[in-house]
């Protein structure tokens, strides 16, 4: 009979879980190089030796006192579900910071295996680590890996499914001084003689207490003992205690590393090498800025041959599945309705590939980290923590799980404005209507275009950041902490693997949301207006306004005139917040790209819209109303319809405003005319 049990993989931010866990699993979850990207538990499946084990993948986390959101779910899952065995996977490079979470994981008293990961990065700086003494100190197994290439996986397996049938646990090796276990053995006998307590390691729980975790003071508050552990806690100076503690447990760190590892001090790396150019004072920001633009620059260029070949393609199937049906409202519903529409969005899927592609690039090699530190010193200027840079590159892809990586913030205040300041990051369904209109209307700076458009959601980010730290969400600042990791070659494989997974997303809302809403486009463009006496899907009534649709943007359309859009853009852009591709789609369909060869391109630069135009309905699309899904996201992760209403309507006022600005003022001056 085939035992089932779960491991927990807890470790350090970017430590390699992740790789651990795909190397285990076999799964393709996305394995980023710096912090915060994994926010969530994930969970796998793998049957070793007869042992179905369930491995789950726990948020990273410095220590088991829990600042963040992700640090909590990561003790919390540990503590209350009590994996049978629990996998700490360390950074071979970093052992002294590493370590300081397997004291409290020891002081837990779990099943603990240790998998030494990155042995290959420790033994290229020189350092020489004997994990077999490492094994004897802590009296736990030590295993060797190398997660990104499958190394020691087998030999992990093989120990966790020893562990498994050990009854001995080694626990509360690290001790303190006698004045701290003086009144920790007075925290556990109140604890022990208190049910309440039961589930929870009277050790560790009073190790808590003493540091001041105001968690773990929480749940102490609504047992029936705790004024027995209020008196003993006003006794001692809490502060004093939590520094002691962490103070004795890094000793007692360092005495063993003197025993087990020979680190080399004086080698300098090649990422510390990199690292003196890439976070240079004078530097960072403009090679950053670089790699930026080069990106944009390489995705508009190389994209447009495949481009081309895509937009031939669709031509060629619209006009021939419309000369094949012979039923006049079927021909137009599948020709230019389902075809051109989501035609018109598939077109930009190798913008969409080779800017995930870049991105991963960046991401994998480590640089990503080090942009983080780099623009810390410009988000401290407007008030904003370090690590809300992470969820704001992130939004680049998608600002759905940008918005859930700001639960790696610790401070209520930094994480609810990274929260409402995210969606003024480009995500990549924005990417289509920009290419669609800077091809259209900038030719050859269609690159620069595109970049002054992200470059001016971040700009609007910080502003918005900095005016909503000094008036609505005052606070203090938080200091930032970040440890860079080593560089790294990306493999082509595990890029390609990236750029895939997030191009696939864009796929599936091309097959289903994006289909769908095209298709509700061309009904209602299809359907005779009350009263117009048309007949469905004629010629006098499609796209025109005899339709209803004509009808509704007839009505909205006074207020994006000041713009200069009409009214097909009014309503593009309606159905563009259930998801933003759908504004290009919505294009596709009311200015009738299905209905001739030439592509919606072409239509809008022959006059359907002015370069003024199309520059302002690019920055209307980078700034008004997230899609339905990050709008959704904003409510759960805020937990209030007050703030999600209030970032739509901060961001439409600001987009209404912006577009209204580029056209007004650009008609006055003469610009693109």
């Amino acid at each position: 009979m085939t035992d089932k049990i779960t491991v927990a993989l807890t470790g350090n931010p970017n430590v390699g879980k992740t790789s651990i866990f795909n190397a285990i699993t076999g799964s393709k979850q996305h394995v980023g190089n710096w912090p915060g990207v994994t926010v969530e538990r994930k969970i796998g499946k793998r049957v070793h030796n007869d042992i179905e084990m369930e491995i789950v993948d726990l948020p990273g986390t410095y220590s088991l006192t829990a600042y963040s959101l992700d640090e909590i779910i990561a003790r919390d899952f540990i503590i209350e579900e009590k994996p049978d065995i629990v996998v700490q996977v360390i950074d071979a490079t970093n052992l002294e910071r590493n370590m300081y979470l397997t004291t409290q994981l020891m002081e837990l008293g779990v099943k603990l295996i240790i998998a030494l990961n990155m042995t290959d990065l420790a033994l290229a700086k020189g350092d020489s680590i004997d994990s077999e003494k490492m094994q004897e100190f802590l009296e736990v197994p030590v295993i060797s890996t190398i997660g990104s290439k499958g190394n020691g996986i087998e030999g992990l397996l093989d120990a966790v499914a020893d562990e498994l049938h050990k009854t001995r646990v080694t626990e509360n090796i690290f001790t303190y001084d006698s004045d701290i276990e003086t009144r920790g053995e007075e925290l556990e006998k109140v604890l022990n003689n208190d049910p309440y307590f039961a589930h929870y390691p009277s050790r560790w729980f009073s190790m808590k207490l003493l540091e001041g975790d105001e968690n773990i003071l929480k749940k102490a508050k609504e047992s029936e003992s705790y004024p027995e552990i209020e008196k003993i806690l006003n006794e001692l100076d809490a502060d004093s205690f939590e520094a002691k503690i962490a103070d004795q447990r890094y000793k007692t760190i360092q005495t063993m590393l003197r025993q087990v590892c020979d680190i080399n001090t004086e080698h300098l790396s090649g990422s510390d090498m990199v690292d003196r150019v890439v976070t240079n004072k004078a530097l960072g920001i403009p090679i950053f800025l670089s790699l930026m633009w080069a990106a944009f620059e390489i995705t508009f260029t190389f994209a447009t041959p495949f481009m081309n070949i895509i937009d031939i393609f669709f031509g060629w199937f619209a006009e021939t599945a419309t000369n094949l049906i012979t039923i006049p409202w079927l021909s137009s519903l599948v020709g230019e309705g389902m075809i051109a529409g989501v035609g018109s969005v598939l077109i930009f899927l190798p913008n969409i590939l080779l800017l995930f592609f870049m991105l991963s690039l960046m991401e994998d090699s480590g640089y990503m980290a080090r942009a983080a530190f780099i623009m810390d010193k410009i988000m401290s200027k407007i008030g904003l923590h370090g690590k809300s840079f992470i969820p704001l590159v992130m939004g680049f892809g998608c600002n759905v799980p940008a918005i859930m990586a700001t639960r790696t913030i610790e401070d209520t205040r930094d994480r609810l404005i990274t929260i409402l300041i995210t969606p003024f990051m480009s995500c990549g369904a924005r990417l289509p209507v920009y290419v669609l209109l800077a091809g259209a209307f900038f030719g050859r700076d269609a690159g620069v275009v595109i970049f002054s458009l992200y470059a001016l959601g971040i700009l609007v980010a910080i502003v918005s950041a900095k005016l909503m730290r000094s008036t609505i969400l005052r606070g203090e600042d938080a200091p930032f902490i970040m440890e860079l990791p080593s560089y790294k070659i990306p493999t082509l494989k595990g890029s390609f693997i990236h750029m895939w997974e997030r191009g696939k997303i864009y796929l599936k809302k091309a097959g289903s949301i994006i289909l769908i809403g095209v298709v509700g486009v061309w009904l209602l463009a299809s359907i005779p207006a009350p009263g117009s006496g048309g007949v469905f899907a004629s010629e006098e009534v499609y796209g025109t306004t005899n339709s209803v649709i004509g009808v509704i943007g007839q009505i909205i359309e006074p207020l994006v005139a000041p713009l200069g859009f009409d009214w097909r853009i009014a309503v593009a852009l309606l159905f563009g917040v259930v998801a933003k591709e759908i504004v290009v789609g919505s294009m596709g369909v009311l200015y009738g790209a299905g209905e001739n060869e030439d592509t919606l391109s072409d239509i809008l630069a022959a006059g359907a819209m002015t370069p003024l135009a199309g520059l302002g309905l690019m920055v209307f699309t980078l700034l008004y109303a997230p899609c339905f899904a990050c709008i959704g996201v904003i409510k759960r992760e805020t937990g209030s319809w007050k703030w999600t209403l209030f970032q739509l309507a901060y961001g439409t006022t600001l987009a209404w405003t912006f577009a209204f600005a580029v056209y007004q003022i650009g008609s006055r001056i003469g610009m693109l005319a």
